[in-house]
């Protein structure tokens, strides 16, 4: 395929990084994300190592009417990433971590995964909440909240912001802080990556020693009823340094348990109320370092799977809702297509700050509800997708909300579910202040006013 070669050596001249074109090396690994169901060709695909290279892309994509989507990690479900025909702003060459021990915090660049935010301050004893797969990216978790197996000790990921670089929609690098362009602040606790493009993160860290403890036991699914409702309980009164977490899975086996990160011995002290729930199948009780716990759910990065979900926040988990859970709109909750259904406990440190302190919403949020499924063959793109529908569904009228990073397909609809009127409204005025154009529109997208 052939190119005008002159646009793209003006363009690489003003570039520190690197400018890749449909059929040159590394293009294609460029634009494969996380979901293989996502196959789109970017008209350029700007590889950013310095601000400036952000700058240049931001303006490049505007003069010639470019659509544009910005890749960290990559894992969003949808691939709002990869812009069919458009530029994609590739942040990964800026994957660095910067610890400063003293004061406790940590400066990542836009493109840096977990991962490498982990292994950074564990080196020194701290921690931060960070997601639960290592090769997610910090800037999209961080924008969209940040839910982690900290996050009832510290806060959400957003919470623990100290302060914010980002290139706005002409190009300009502004900062904000709770000093510094304070509504700017606010907006990008949650607000996702509505008003530009974040290249840099100073966060706040905190003493944590690596040990964590794991505990899941498994039940047959006619168990599943007072197994849940009596976990639900447990959850309830657990110490922040737990996080109870239950999956049922599409044979319907459901697995219920927690995950402590602190001294294990007194994460044991919750296993026995946790095995007087019913006859376990199995039990598995294990320690693992913390940044062993953060990469234990990881799943391929190079795009071979294709995946899809469906989310919801609840309030509360009434027994009805345990049965919707179980049943999952289908006969008796069993079915090669069905989803996994997980259940993640929120509360804590989370709670504790105010729901209008923060673009990011419902932190009265008791448990986070995930269906989410996974496959290979193509022909079962429709029919896979239509039964995390219908399972997600059958939990709507107990739903108070939704995640933004936890967003499917639901555009405009998921975006009045992820915010309340009144701050979506607020948000709206913001993404008119700063990107009054929507170039940013690629993500859970919040309307200028």
């Amino acid at each position: 395929m052939a190119h005008d070669t002159t646009g793209a050596d003006a363009i690489r001249a003003q570039l520190v990084g690197t400018l890749l074109l449909p059929d040159e090396s590394g293009y294609d690994e460029a634009r494969t994300v996380w979901n293989a169901m996502i196959d789109r060709r970017p008209r350029m695909i700007v590889r950013c190592a310095s601000v400036g290279d952000v700058v240049v892309a931001i303006r490049t994509a505007r003069e010639q009417e470019l659509e544009i989507g910005v890749k960290c990690g990559g894992h969003s479900v949808v691939g709002h990433a990869v812009p069919d025909g458009g530029l994609m702003i590739d942040l990964t060459p800026m994957g660095a971590v910067r610890i400063d021990p003293e004061r406790q915090t940590a400066h990542v660049q836009g493109g840096a995964l977990l991962g490498a935010l982990d292994r950074a301050t564990q080196q020194h004893g701290l921690a931060t909440t960070a997601g639960n797969v290592s090769h997610t990216g910090v800037g999209g978790l961080t924008l969209g909240g940040g839910m982690g197996w900290l996050a009832r000790r510290f806060g959400l990921t957003c919470d623990n912001v100290l302060s914010f670089e980002m290139v706005t929609a002409d190009g300009e690098v502004v900062r904000a802080s709770a000093s510094e362009n304070p509504d700017l602040d606010w907006g990008l606790r949650g607000g996702g990556g509505n008003f530009g493009v974040v290249t840099d993160f100073e966060l706040q860290l905190h003493p944590v020693d690596g040990r964590t403890l794991i505990a899941t036991l498994s039940f047959p699914l006619e168990q599943a009823q007072s197994v849940l409702s009596r976990w639900r309980d447990l959850s309830a009164e657990a110490p922040r340094e737990a996080t109870f977490t239950a999956l049922i899975a599409s044979d319907g086996t459901v697995s219920v348990g927690f995950v402590w990160v602190g001294d294990p011995d007194r994460g044991r002290l919750l296993l026995p109320s946790l095995r007087a729930l019913g006859r376990p199948i199995s039990e598995q009780v294990m320690e693992k370092t913390y940044v062993d716990l953060q990469r234990m759910d990881d799943t391929g990065r190079g795009g071979t799977v294709r995946k899809y979900w469906k989310g919801h926040y609840l309030t509360s988990l009434p027994d009805g809702a345990i049965d919707a859970l179980l049943m999952r709109d289908g006969v008796d909750g069993h079915g090669d297509m069905l989803p996994d259904a997980s259940l993640q406990a929120y509360g804590g440190a989370i709670a504790d700050v105010a729901d209008e302190a923060t673009a990011f919403s419902h932190r009265g949020t008791l448990f986070e509800y995930v269906a989410a499924t996974g496959w290979t063959d193509p022909a079962e793109d429709e029919t896979r997708m239509a039964v995390a529908r219908q399972s997600a569904a059958a939990l709507e009228p107990f739903a108070s909300g939704l995640y933004v990073n936890a967003m499917a397909d639901e555009g405009a609809a998921g975006v009045r579910r992820a915010y309340p009127p009144a701050k979506l409204e607020r948000l709206r005025a913001l993404k008119a202040e700063y990107d009054p154009r929507n170039v940013f529109h690629l993500n859970a997208n919040i309307t200028p006013a």
